[in-house]
């Protein structure tokens, strides 16, 4: 029912969700990241909970997950004023640019990969206006150093910011503060974890949670739900 690939774009992940029949519930998880959902092209912001939704239409969704940071620069507005939202193109871009994308992916045999080209050209665009020119090598600093496991204070040492100047520009490009994204990517490396069968104990020690007790409160608080019944469902 769901399927997925790695993107051409870095770090992007081009998906694709089978129909289900209307009324059907879904959650979905905070993970850093913002999508363009051939779905009504809606994008669907950073969340900083897990997103509920029923399905209305029983219509199979084409998507492509931009990684944390790179959506702001496609979208041309900063993360966070789409944080857990979801958002119509046709309010971010000028008319004839969404115009241009409906027509692009209507008569394209692989809509997945019309997403990515529009997607490669905007962010194409940005680098040529780019005021500042470091600024995509900042984010990637930053978000691989919250993998790592650094504190809000190392990482603003390691990329040569204050904590307010790291603050504002998380803000900017991940929809909320460091600290709350490195909540959500250790989330998200736990889950993978467990997924994988490696047993809750040892998921927590090997995610960062100072205990199995520590890791259960945090999937709860993020996911709405216990991690048993996150690693229970498909996807």
């Amino acid at each position: 029912m769901y399927e997925e690939r790695a993107s051409r774009l870095r770090g992007a992940v081009a998906w694709t969700r089978g129909p289900v029949p209307p009324g059907t519930a879904g959650r979905v998880l905070p993970d850093g990241c913002m999508d363009l959902l051939l779905w009504n092209f809606v994008v669907a912001g950073p969340d900083t909970r897990a997103h509920l939704a029923t399905e209305r239409r029983g219509l199979p969704v084409y998507g492509l997950r931009l990684p944390p940071g790179t959506g702001p620069r496609v979208f041309g507005v900063p993360a966070r004023e789409l944080r857990d939202q979801r958002v119509p193109l046709a309010d971010l871009w000028p008319r004839g640019q969404a115009r241009e994308l409906h027509e692009r992916v209507a008569g394209a045999g692989d809509p997945l990969a019309a997403l990515e080209s529009v997607a490669e050209r905007r962010l194409a665009a940005e680098r040529h206006a780019a005021a500042d020119p470091r600024a995509a090598a900042l984010v990637d600093a930053v978000v691989a150093a919250l993998r790592d496991g650094a504190g809000v204070a190392q990482v603003a040492r390691r990329v040569g910011l204050s904590e307010r100047q790291l603050h504002r520009r998380c803000r900017d490009s991940f929809g909320y503060g460091a600290k709350t994204l490195a909540r959500v990517l250790r989330m998200q490396r736990a889950l993978r974890l467990a997924g994988a069968g490696t047993s809750l104990a040892d998921t927590a020690s090997r995610a960062g949670y100072a205990d199995q007790a520590h890791l259960a409160r945090e999937v709860r608080a993020l996911a709405g739900v216990p991690i048993t019944e996150v690693l229970r469902r498909p996807g």
